[in-house]
């Protein structure tokens, strides 16, 4: 595990979230600290406050066996989804009001990367810039509220997004959605990128729901 400069607590936080949101820590795992230690080569104290912000973000809990990983829930899936239907057309109006033509491009040069990578099947990348489209749009909405709330919940989904961009009729759908986001926001229409932002965040909400979670 390479470290960078900030905290080593931070890190290891940083890894085992991602460990746990996308599915390498499945829900019922348990989990030990001198477990946790020699998988990432570091002592106990790093681990212990990782461990300690994860029961923070209820990832994790208690249980007479140990730590338990949680994970997200087909619940905790549901709410997530309901908030970003009521919300998410919000960051795309605001983006409309506040992005600059940089930040325009931007967001197209994401969705030409996932064309690329849809041709090519590549689920992993796919799944990099299906989140790097809605961060763009969470960041330059012109709202520091709708950008802290809506990047966690993408971001806690991030095992769903993936397993539902492996499949390739999805794929395709998900990244045509995008470009009629994009081409709607290029026209400056609001009401029409807000609707097809909440058809989109829909469509990704059933096709998951459909399968085992």
């Amino acid at each position: 595990m390479e470290y960078r400069t900030v905290s080593l607590a931070d890190q290891v936080f940083e890894r085992l979230e991602n460990d746990i949101l996308s599915g390498k820590y499945q829900r019922g795992e348990i989990i030990t600290e001198l477990q946790l230690c020699s998988e990432l080569g570091v002592s106990r104290t790093p681990v212990r406050e990782a461990l300690r912000r994860l029961f923070q973000e209820h990832l994790i809990e208690d249980s007479p066996k140990g730590t338990q990983v949680l994970g997200i829930s087909r619940k905790d899936f549901e709410d997530m989804s309901a908030i970003r239907l009521r919300i998410e057309g919000l960051a795309v109006r605001g983006f409309i009001e506040n992005a600059d033509e940089d930040s325009l491009k931007e967001l197209k040069e994401a969705i030409d990367f996932q064309e690329f990578y849809l041709a090519r099947k590549d689920a992993d990348h796919l799944k990099m810039l299906d989140g790097r489209f809605h961060e763009i749009i969470y960041c330059r909405s012109g709202s520091i509220v709708l950008r802290d709330t809506l990047l966690p919940l993408h971001r806690k989904v991030q095992k769903f997004r993936r397993a539902a961009l492996t499949e390739p009729i999805r794929a395709e759908k998900s990244v045509r959605e995008h470009r009629a986001i994009y081409e709607a926001i290029a026209a400056r229409d609001a009401d029409r990128a807000e609707q097809l932002m909440n058809e989109h965040v829909r469509n990704a909400m059933k096709n998951i729901m459909d399968k085992e979670m």
